[in-house]
């Protein structure tokens, strides 16, 4: 049997193009159900470190919020929910009343976000079709690390879902795929994969992933890249 955290190969690795036929071990829905519980327990941990969001709030999020402080932000693809727990507590800390609706596809994720409550947050089992179909609307739409598993189809669907369900600001933010970010994670993630997908899906997510310049030109009009810290590029759309 092979090891769940088995190594992927370090550099040299070919990071010239995105390897659109790499998949992550957690997509599967034969997984074992206990790794990928640990795994999106885990990202809580991972995202923390090397997602940025905390920056991405105050830059981003937080100036395109109502004014009284009084908020409604959906986070697309929520996953195990870190991100939109996240979210609760920042705003509360600088004085806004914020509820964020995480809702993904996969049922798996909904039920790992689920383990864990958080008063200004809840979560469903939903797509962005479903909640364009509602007549759902909110302040501001987020995702993280969604974009890269994305084909060209289902990116052009999801970026129009999006810009439908926002009142003022989308944000999607992923990694922006470089040599040292590659390398960098490859020798931080063990610390913390044991039991998890967290390592190999993690470099295979690195290879699938955007730069800034491939972004630019994937998104529609209307739309902005950006680079952000640390390794991190964003899909920007104001309404």
């Amino acid at each position: 049997m092979r090891r769940r955290d088995r190594a992927e190969p370090r550099l040299p690795v070919d990071l010239s193009v995105r390897d659109l036929d790499l998949r992550e071990l957690m997509d599967d829905p034969d997984c074992d159900p206990r790794a990928l519980e640990r795994t999106f327990r885990r990202f809580a941990v991972v995202n923390a470190l090397v997602s940025g969001w905390r920056t991405v709030w105050r830059t981003h999020v937080m100036p395109a919020l109502p004014v009284d402080g009084r908020a409604r932000v959906l986070d697309l693809g929520c996953g195990g929910g870190d991100l939109a727990r996240a979210l609760v507590r920042w705003a509360a800390s600088d004085g806004f009343e914020v509820e964020v609706v995480g809702v993904d596809p996969d049922p798996r994720a909904i039920a790992a976000a689920n383990r864990s409550r958080t008063r200004g947050v809840v979560f469903h089992e939903q797509s962005s079709d479903d909640l364009v179909a509602a007549g759902e609307r909110f302040d501001v739409v987020v995702s993280n690390h969604v974009l890269h598993h994305l084909d060209d189809a289902a990116r052009s669907t999801f970026l129009a879902d999006s810009a439908r369900l926002a009142a003022s600001r989308v944000v999607h933010s992923d990694i922006r795929r470089s040599r040292n970010a590659y390398r960098s994670y490859a020798l931080a993630s063990p610390l913390v994969a044991a039991g998890t997908f967290v390592r190999v899906d993690g470099l295979r997510s690195i290879r699938r992933s955007f730069t800034v310049d491939e972004l630019r030109r994937a998104l529609p009009a209307g739309w902005v890249a950006e680079a952000a810290v640390p390794h991190r590029v964003l899909a920007v759309r104001d309404s």
